[in-house]
């Protein structure tokens, strides 16, 4: 969903953009770029490119709701929260450039889009390694599988809350026409994360920082998860 500024009143535009910013900053500060390995800068970059064409194969009927997969699971999984939440930051850059977006209404589409997203996919995957026994396949289905479904109906829910609250569409319109399509919508964000990890995991296991051979696929003592 790329919300459009005129939705929105003037101070709340340079606020969410402010919080961005924000949130932004303190995701470079806390990524030393200087120790990435050279492999895991070509992964973030050709994730960045790939996540752009992704975002550019949209659908939708009305102004601010348009339809499309996230990717902030992948990402996430593959690079951390804090350079997933700067790969997102340029995707949208570049959907804005190619006039898909708004620039002015950045920071809110960041917000709902980058920031809800990356923090549900990163809430699973702790939780998942804190309750959950290390194995691959639960790896895929719980971190990949069920945390990009509910990330993009998670994303989805916060812009319709974004839009009800200040009044762009009817309440009753944005639960009954809108949220549908982001629910149908995330069983795709589901399918695609969980299928990108397997292949990933399985052929460039050294582009998922947050895959470990030794705790997902290594044989472990009885008795150990």
């Amino acid at each position: 969903m790329h919300m459009p500024a005129a939705f929105f009143p003037e101070w709340f535009l340079w606020l969410s953009s402010g919080l961005a910013l924000l949130g932004l900053g303190a995701a470079a500060w806390r990524t030393d770029w200087r120790r990435q390995p050279v492999h895991a800068l070509n992964g973030w970059l050709g994730a960045v490119v790939l996540m752009m064409l992704l975002w550019l194969l949209n659908g939708g009927v009305r102004t601010g709701q348009t339809y499309h997969l996230l990717g902030a699971t992948i990402l996430t999984l593959m690079m951390g929260p804090w350079l997933a939440l700067q790969a997102l930051a340029v995707v949208m850059a570049g959907v804005a450039w190619a006039g898909l977006g708004d620039w002015a209404a950045l920071g809110v589409n960041w917000l709902t889009m980058a920031l809800v997203p990356v923090t549900v996919s990163s809430v699973f995957l702790r939780a998942a390694q804190h309750w959950l026994p290390a194995h691959f396949f639960i790896y895929i289905f719980v971190n990949a599988f069920l945390a990009g479904g509910a990330s993009l109906f998670a994303a989805g829910l916060a812009g319709v809350l974004v839009m009800g609250g200040f009044g762009a569409y009817p309440w009753d319109e944005l639960f009954a026409e809108t949220l549908p399509y982001y629910f149908l919508l995330s069983w795709s964000e589901a399918f695609t994360s969980g299928l990108m990890m397997a292949v990933l995991t399985v052929y460039r296991p050294a582009w998922v920082a947050s895959f470990d051979d030794s705790r997902y696929l290594n044989d472990k003592p009885a008795g150990r998860r």
